[in-house]
């Protein structure tokens, strides 16, 4: 490290950032949002931990209803911001690990969908035009149970199913994967 950083600093001319230099090895290392791996006496890039945490964390708050925004514009800024995310980690194999963010992903749309009809009036209404029967439609409207609770009900994920949010214009995490990925 010492003789790096005389180097970088001394020969280089450059500044040395102490908070972020680091020896270590490589599969332990961040770079740009990745970290390495070896597979089979290769190695291999994946996503940093850290990176995919900032990833749940923005998708969470393009998700949120206190923001003010129409579906029309929370659809246009998580299509904005999933193509963005995807392109720059195209080189990636982490269809593994979106199959299960995406799963998380469509359960906070859900959660939002049903926080929006807000009133059991209106859940009822919603929620009969999606194909339900008044009785369960009433039940499940008065259900006193947490929002994110019932966004995993089979009730939300057959009336707001995948195919209805993709309708709706929703991008999915794995097709935005698998548009954008790089085969090699």
């Amino acid at each position: 490290m010492e003789s790096i950083t005389k180097f970088v600093e001394g020969k280089l001319m450059l500044k040395d950032n102490k908070e972020k230099s680091v020896v270590g090895h490589v599969s332990k290392i961040k770079f740009l949002g990745y970290s390495f791996y070896n597979y089979r006496g290769e190695s291999r890039l994946r996503i940093h931990p850290k990176s995919l945490g900032n990833m749940k964390a923005k998708i969470k708050g393009l998700t949120g209803r206190s923001r003010g925004w129409s579906e029309e514009q929370r659809i246009l800024y998580l299509r904005e911001y999933l193509t963005g995310w995807m392109h720059y980690f195209k080189l990636v194999d982490m269809e593994s690990s979106l199959r299960k963010m995406d799963t998380w992903y469509r359960r906070g749309l859900r959660m939002v969908q049903w926080k929006q009809w807000k009133h059991s009036k209106t859940k009822v209404t919603k929620l009969t035009q999606l194909g339900v029967s008044k009785y369960k439609a009433h039940e499940w409207a008065h259900t006193r149970k947490s929002y994110w609770h019932t966004a995993k009900s089979w009730i939300l994920s057959t009336t707001l199913s995948n195919d209805y949010l993709k309708h709706l214009g929703y991008p999915s995490l794995l097709a935005e994967y698998k548009r954008v990925c790089v085969k090699t």
